[in-house]
């Protein structure tokens, strides 16, 4: 496996050349770079497997180094110290970042999912994602990556009906595509879909409040969307969600 390091700061290099060797002694080929000039040419002639790539560099960005890659063949992995790249942005492209100082087990985890990966990359159309993500383009022209261990789906957020919980899983429902089951709870996407206005209605639902047409009050209350779909509203959260709604 090659694995290309590409950051400024010389000792951020040696120190993550030591945490990679701690974690997959001797099963690994390491070269580096400093910069985006000098990324890119290494990206070219080391053809690595897999690349660590810094978000600010002396010459440039990380994003400015993707943008002259037109498809790339390697796993990526972000490393940043900066925050106001959000990681909501990285989350919702489902591409692998390490927020500096970098924890060695997140290391170690990162390493595993960019191996597993490597014969089956969506990378291009996930670049396209975070980009978009970090514009300052509407919600509702923006996509999320849905990703489990059979697939990825780029999904528009306006076209996200609601979510489902299913035990530890989240069941995705769209309003022009049959549902998307992924392996990760509905907190995961509370927490992620959150800024767009989706709204926690219920202990097992979470709706795109831009969706919803009529508050039916009878039955305990439950919401009506555009496309006919119902969503409950549990009594416990009903002030809180007419609040939101209210003030929306």
């Amino acid at each position: 496996m090659k694995i290309l390091l590409i950051d400024n700061e010389k000792e951020v290099r040696e120190l993550l050349k030591d945490m990679i060797e701690a974690v997959a002694p001797g099963i690994h080929q390491l070269d580096e770079a400093d910069g985006v000039a000098t990324g890119l040419q290494k990206i070219n002639a080391f053809k690595p497997d897999i690349v660590f790539l810094d978000v600010e560099m002396g010459d440039g960005t990380g994003f400015d180094l993707m943008n002259k890659i037109p498809h790339p063949s390697f796993q990526l992995i972000f490393t940043t110290a900066h925050n106001k790249y959000a990681v909501q942005a990285f989350k919702c492209s489902a591409i692998d970042y390490l927020l500096k100082p970098i924890d060695i087990t997140e290391l170690e985890n990162s390493l595993q999912k960019a191996n597993t990966n490597i014969d089956g990359s969506n990378l291009g159309k996930q670049l396209t994602v975070l980009m978009q993500q970090l514009s300052n383009k509407e919600a509702g022209d923006k996509q999320i990556v849905l990703k489990d261990s059979e697939a990825s789906y780029f999904v528009k957020v306006a076209d996200i009906l609601y979510c489902e919980a299913e035990g530890s899983y989240t069941k995705f429902y769209l309003s022009s595509e049959k549902p998307i089951i992924i392996s990760k709870n509905l907190s995961t996407y509370e927490e992620l879909l959150g800024v767009y206005g989706f709204i926690r209605t219920h202990h097992s639902y979470l709706v795109n409040s831009a969706r919803i047409k009529m508050y039916d009050k009878t039955d305990g209350g439950t919401l009506i969307l555009d496309t006919g779909h119902t969503v409950p509203i549990s009594h416990r959260k009903k002030d809180y969600v007419m609040h939101l709604l209210e003030n929306r």
